[in-house]
């Protein structure tokens, strides 16, 4: 018993590493990281914002990564403008009664997004269709959209400006690589909008 838990413990630490190993040595997914924050400093800088959307472990990476930015990551200095549209139970609850819950994230877009936001639709499938259908949204109002999902890609990759896919076919793998590129953007879009004037 203890053996076969400590292998399996191995195991799941051989995996993690594999997969950010993975990444760190893929040079197309470095000039991804470059390009989406380069989009999001581009949308920051004109007043535009940032939209966060995933379902269940994903709703709370939009939320996670939303609060990094709205309040601080590294330093203190003024908040992000950046929404998980994942929070607010009335307009949720509303939307999935009225609508159907495919529309949950579409119908927000629709009335929040508007052209220069840039939206991060995370799903670990790529098939979520209530992403799917936010992405749609998000393209009729301009609105370039940065992906997050694992090796497939699934039917959002097409349909993403750019989209990151994390080398594997484990949900809890592909979560691991969206947490960790989630705190890389984090962190260099604090660094690129106010590094300079905060001795970083």
């Amino acid at each position: 018993m203890a053996s076969s838990l400590s292998a399996r413990i191995a195991d799941a630490f051989d995996k993690s590493l594999g997969v950010l190993q993975h990444m760190a040595q893929d040079a197309a997914l470095r000039a991804q990281v470059a390009d989406a924050v380069g989009l999001a400093v581009a949308a920051l800088r004109t007043g535009n914002k940032l939209l966060f959307a995933g379902n269940g472990g994903s709703a709370a990476d939009a939320q996670h990564w939303a609060g990094e930015l709205v309040s601080r990551f590294y330093f203190d200095r003024p908040g992000l403008s950046a929404i998980a549209l994942t929070t607010d139970t009335s307009i949720l609850t509303a939307i999935g009664n009225d609508y159907g819950y495919d529309y949950v994230f579409a119908r927000q877009i629709e009335a929040l997004a508007h052209a220069g936001d840039v939206f991060f639709a995370i799903s670990t499938s790529g098939n979520s269709k209530n992403i799917l259908r936010a992405i749609e949204a998000a393209r009729a109002r301009g609105v370039k959209t940065i992906g997050f999902t694992g090796q497939s890609g699934g039917a959002m990759a097409e349909h993403c400006a750019l989209c990151f896919k994390v080398p594997s076919g484990e949900t809890p793998r592909i979560q691991e690589g969206h947490e960790f590129l989630g705190h890389l953007l984090c962190g260099l879009i604090e660094h690129e909008m106010f590094g300079s004037t905060h001795g970083r």
